[in-house]
């Protein structure tokens, strides 16, 4: 299978893709995300790394399929479909990361804009070329990369159509960590390993309340966050976490996600 999933001691599920020889993709690709995605869901990780099989992340999507599209609807039908994987990402409620370890391209770029946070090999180049066929990104990636970088770095980045390196785009607020190509892979799942141990519906909690930034800025997030932070009260995590406080000091409490 193209996609498949696995679970460390620490609660982190690991979900990998890669269709050779550059992980183009394709309809029957998303549907494996699907059934790995659903695998996942069904019983909550602590966080979800997404990464790739192969000497690049993806050199971009299968472009037979636009071809093959006879009509305007059907094309709009392909498009919707699209839409739907880096959208479900987005909305996943436990932290999602996205580790780019070489040229990642349009689709996967799109998922990795999705994700809460990018870390990119030193090596990593990034681009959305749709312009190369006549098409926009449709995946969400123009309007993810504009919340990141600005508007006017989304419309360099898409008209361009050039690959910009992992310093440049940690320079404008798009990935998170630039790390060394050797050793990436341990020390990205070191950094997850950290996002792991953490409360984890409090996180999930965060993520609601930037939704509501995003699309209301701050007065709408503020008119939210007291409710979203007091259904924490019912967390284990919380309970534990403040008598941990009081009794040990702060950094000493452990937290189980729950």
């Amino acid at each position: 299978m193209p996609v498949s999933h696995e679970r460390t001691d620490s609660g982190i599920a690991i979900l990998t893709f890669g269709l050779p020889p550059v992980n183009l993709y394709s309809l029957e690709l998303h549907d494996d995300f699907d059934r790995v995605l659903d695998e996942i869901v069904a019983t909550p990780p602590r966080a979800l790394l997404i990464r790739a099989e192969g000497k690049i992340v993806s050199g971009g999507v299968d472009v037979s399929q636009f071809h093959a599209r006879r009509t305007k609807a059907d094309t709009q039908a392909l498009y919707d479909r699209m839409l739907e994987l880096p959208t479900r990402i987005d909305a996943l409620p436990f932290p999602t990361i996205f580790a780019a370890h070489a040229l990642t391209l349009t689709w996967a770029f799109e998922v990795a804009v999705a994700c809460d946070i990018i870390l990119a090999s030193e090596k990593a180049k990034f681009g959305l070329v749709e312009r190369v066929i006549g098409l926009t990104p449709t995946m969400g990636g123009t309007q993810r990369l504009a919340a990141r970088a600005g508007v006017g770095r989304a419309k360099e980045f898409v008209f361009t159509g050039d690959l910009y390196d992992a310093t440049t785009m940690e320079r404008w607020n798009v990935v998170n960590r630039v790390l060394p190509a050797e050793k990436f892979d341990d020390a990205v799942l070191s950094f997850v390993e950290h996002i792991a141990v953490g409360p984890t519906q409090a996180f999930a909690a965060a993520k609601d309340i930037l939704r509501h930034f995003e699309a209301g800025g701050v007065p709408e997030s503020i008119a939210r966050t007291t409710a979203i932070a007091a259904e924490l009260f019912d967390t284990d995590d919380l309970q534990h976490g403040t008598e941990s406080f009081l009794r040990d000091g702060p950094g000493k409490a452990t937290f189980t996600g729950r």
